[in-house]
């Protein structure tokens, strides 16, 4: 049988694994003439980032050798570009002269998309591709203190920044997103990929905007991000994701899209040229992964055989080669109507687990921490196999099926008396048990003899679980108060978690305190989010989608579906020129009712929701901005005269209540906060009815803090006396500050005030200066970061807002 001839171009791994099934069928039948780029031939790219970390080198990864080619007949022209395909004449042009064929195979793979940045083409700047992105990766880590910015959260971009910081290289890893590989993640799976690469002192910053990239002398020095941080780099490895090569193809006048056109056969629009790897486009799909890349090459094979095959897409699991991550992630895990949700969580193992059901089969999975049973769970997903016979212990794996328990008192009491409890106090099961058979038959009392779950809290459960255990039927569990449904932790431990352990993202609080379900619910998330933002106002950014209805969309829906719109009056203050800005207003977008307010405000009820955008923009024109009726924060300053006009007044009340609002306007505080200023004992702004209400004497301000004229309806409490107006400021701010730092999320000031003591306040605030100053510097360093007006911003991405469906009433005064 005469030979045919075979031209292929790209010695990739899913050419390599072609050529592999054709010599092995059909050994003889084709002179194949194999182009490269590289200088090399087939070679494991996937296992580019253990030489690059260094635990291989690069002829361990080699798949093809000189030997195997020569073995097979190839000849070989690597270093050597294709410059053109004449499809009609059936050559193609190297660079080193035209070879014809009977059949070709492309299989150019892609190019690394380079983010055009200004500075892009500086010296230093790289992607990571090949083996000589790699090599050059390596020179540079060599020179001591070498600092590397790689930009990309996903696969490449962390294999590259871990096998850097093996090789001694400070790393920056800058992703725009919010969390890492957040195609293959959810967001709890991506904050623990992130604190163990941080635990390994990569530097990672998510939610960044790369703006610039800064050299000098033609060398990159540096990446300017959009926020004005300068991150210092002596290189730069852009890892942000890759694109089919078809540009041979596209000149040679094949069909393409963003990739190379072909069929199930792997048959390009010309019946002569087949094209396999990550160069093509398959019924709307391109590929990235090695795994369908293989089937493509199996079926190619088949196809130059002249027997039939047929490429066939598949589900594709993703792991990452990172020493020490053990990640897993397959199916669809994105939320959805009608699915639902299993998650497990070990906070001590550093160990998530999240299965996505719908209907009667398991559709996505999610792991970090312990992917042993991965396959397993990758086959149902793969052959929809109907899990409902197993749902109650599907989320333990294999080992639990058929019958098995995993019932965690079990566990608990299988336990060695040697195994550890709580770990931050050292203390094992059997100190616990011996401390429960001495007389300590509450949690309380085995704290007090033990220290058990005394520092963090996190083993409570474990040692409520031993108590169980050991005390049987005589042991009640303790009627909790958790904060919601998702965990067992109440509002306070949850809190204290949140500073004790450093917690800053909401991942991390779902991960580390145990939730149980994957990102809350509309109960924990709003609590979760003020105390992060309270907590760590410079690592922690408001999620806005964390609020109430009525907080994401800047004004309050009343109960025809309009909504509340309410101008800032500073103190109660106003002018013809900001009246003419509101009735003008009213007028134009047909306000059916505008009322004076309990606050001293105007406000503009039943505005429709699609004239809120503009609505705002009027206002914010005539230089009002939002009165954030609506909010956990700042509501009013209700003042009287004071000096300015009233015969009575000791004190200018105006002016003060005009600059406490000015100081406190857009602070978010665990429930709504008003404040009043009167100018005398008449108490004309019924000051000791509020939050905090100032009184004006001769003598200066008597301050007093937890009024109520709601629900519940109580006098305000002394806090202290000022001699001065800044004074009366400074404690009025401590107060504000310690009651976001310490309250319950929606407790009002007059609630938190009678759990902790009002001598504990004014040990805080009033007697200690160096604490009052702290809490001053900390409200200040929130308000630099948070204070701005909601409404100008919304105004600014008109049309975009659209009417809620989620209707939570709240009070607007």
């Amino acid at each position: 049988m005469s030979t045919r001839k075979l031209v292929v171009i790209g010695a990739g791994m899913a050419s390599g694994r072609a050529l592999e099934h054709l010599f092995e069928a059909a050994p003889g039948q084709w002179d194949v003439t194999l182009f490269n780029a590289e200088p090399r031939g087939n070679y494991n790219r996937i296992m580019l980032s253990p030489v690059l970390s260094g635990e291989k080198s690069y002829g361990e990864i080699v798949i093809h050798d000189d030997d195997w080619y020569a073995q097979h007949g190839v000849t070989c022209r690597f270093g050597e570009k294709v410059l053109s395909i004449d499809a009609d004449a059936k050559l193609v042009e190297g660079e080193k002269g035209v070879v014809p064929y009977d059949k070709l195979l492309i299989a150019t793979g892609s190019t690394p998309f380079i983010v055009p940045l200004p500075g892009h083409d500086l010296d230093g700047v790289i992607a990571y591709r090949d083996l000589e992105d790699t090599n050059r990766m390596i020179d540079a880590a060599a020179t001591p203190g070498a600092r590397v910015v790689v930009i990309g959260g996903g696969l490449l971009g962390l294999e590259a920044a871990a096998g850097l910081r093996l090789r001694g290289m400070e790393v920056t890893v800058v992703h725009l997103m919010g969390h890492l590989m957040d195609r293959q993640l959810d967001e709890s799976a991506g904050f623990l990929l992130r604190k163990s690469l941080e635990s390994r002192g990569i530097d990672i910053r998510c939610g960044a905007n790369s703006k610039e990239i800064l050299g000098e002398n033609g060398k990159v020095r540096a990446l300017l991000l959009d926020d004005g941080t300068e991150l210092s780099c002596d290189l730069l490895v852009m890892a942000v994701g890759i694109r089919p090569n078809i540009a041979l193809a596209k000149e040679a006048g094949l069909a393409t899209g963003r990739g190379i056109h072909v069929d199930g056969q792997m048959i390009t629009s010309n019946a002569d040229i087949l094209s396999v790897g990550e160069c093509i486009e398959h019924d709307g799909a391109v590929f990235g992964l090695v795994a369908p890349l293989y089937d493509q090459a199996k079926v190619a094979a088949q196809t130059l055989l002249g027997t039939h095959a047929t490429f066939v897409q598949k589900q594709l699991s993703t792991k990452l080669k990172v020493t020490g991550c053990d990640l897993f992630s397959a199916g669809d895990f994105a939320e959805g109507d009608g699915r639902e949700d299993i998650v497990f969580r070990d906070p001590g193992r550093g160990i998530y687990k999240r299965l996505v059901i719908e209907g009667h089969r398991l559709i996505g999975a999610v792991m970090y921490g312990d992917t042993a049973d991965s396959n397993w769970f990758f086959g149902l997903i793969r052959d929809g196999t109907d899990i409902d016979d197993m749902r109650e212990t599907l989320i333990f794996g294999p080992a639990y099926q058929g019958g098995a328990s995993a019932d965690p008192l079990s566990a608990v009491a299988a336990l060695p008396p040697e195994a550890e409890i709580c770990g931050c106090n050292g203390i094992c099961k059997g100190t616990i048990t011996d401390a429960i058979a001495g007389g300590a038959t509450d949690l309380g009392a085995v704290r007090a003899q033990t220290k058990a779950s005394a520092s963090c809290g996190t083993c409570t459960g474990l040692v409520e679980q031993l108590l169980q255990v050991t005390l049987g039927d005589a042991f009640q569990m303790p009627a909790a108060q958790p904060i919601c449904g998702c965990c067992d932790l109440s509002h306070e431990d949850v809190r204290r978690l949140i500073k004790a352990q450093e917690l800053k993202s909401q991942e991390a609080v779902w991960q580390e305190l145990g939730w149980k379900t994957r990102n809350g619910c509309h109960v924990c998330r709003p609590a979760v989010n003020f105390y992060l933002l309270a907590d760590w106002p410079l690592e922690y950014r408001d999620d806005p989608q964390s609020r109430f209805v009525n907080e994401r969309k800047h004004a309050n829906i009343q109960k025809d579906g309009t909504f509340s719109v309410v101008p800032r009056m500073w103190g109660g203050i106003t002018t013809p020129a900001e009246l003419r800005a509101i009735a003008d207003a009213a007028e134009k977008y047909a306000v059916p009712t505008v009322k004076v307010t309990g606050g001293q405000r105007i406000d503009l009820l039943g505005v429709k929701g699609e004239d809120l955008p503009g609505i705002w923009a009027d206002l914010n024109a005539a230089g009002l901005v939002s009165g954030h009726a609506y909010s956990k924060g700042l509501r009013t300053v209700k003042t009287c005269v004071g000096t300015d006009h009233c015969r009575f007044g000791t004190q200018d009340s105006t002016g003060l209540g005009v600059k406490l609002e000015q100081i406190l306007w857009g602070s978010w505080t665990p429930h709504k906060v008003k404040l009043a200023v009167s100018g005398c004992p008449r108490n004309c702004a019924e000051a000791t009815c509020k939050d905090v209400g100032i009184v004006c004497v001769d003598s200066g301000y008597q301050v007093g803090v937890g009024g109520a004229a709601g629900m519940d309806v109580k006098e305000t409490e002394r806090l202290g006396d000022a001699a001065t107006e800044q004074e009366a400021i400074d404690l009025t701010v401590a107060f504000i500050q310690l009651y976001r730092e310490n309250a319950k999320y929606l407790d009002r000031p007059y609630k938190w005030v009678a759990k902790v003591g009002l001598d504990w306040v004014k040990a805080r605030v009033v007697d200690d200066l160096d604490e009052r100053a702290r809490l001053i510097a900390a409200f200040d360093l929130s308000q630099s970061i948070y204070r701005k007006d909601p409404w100008a911003e919304e105004a600014k991405r008109a049309p975009a807002f659209q009417p809620v469906a989620d209707l939570t009433l709240e009070a607007a005064e």
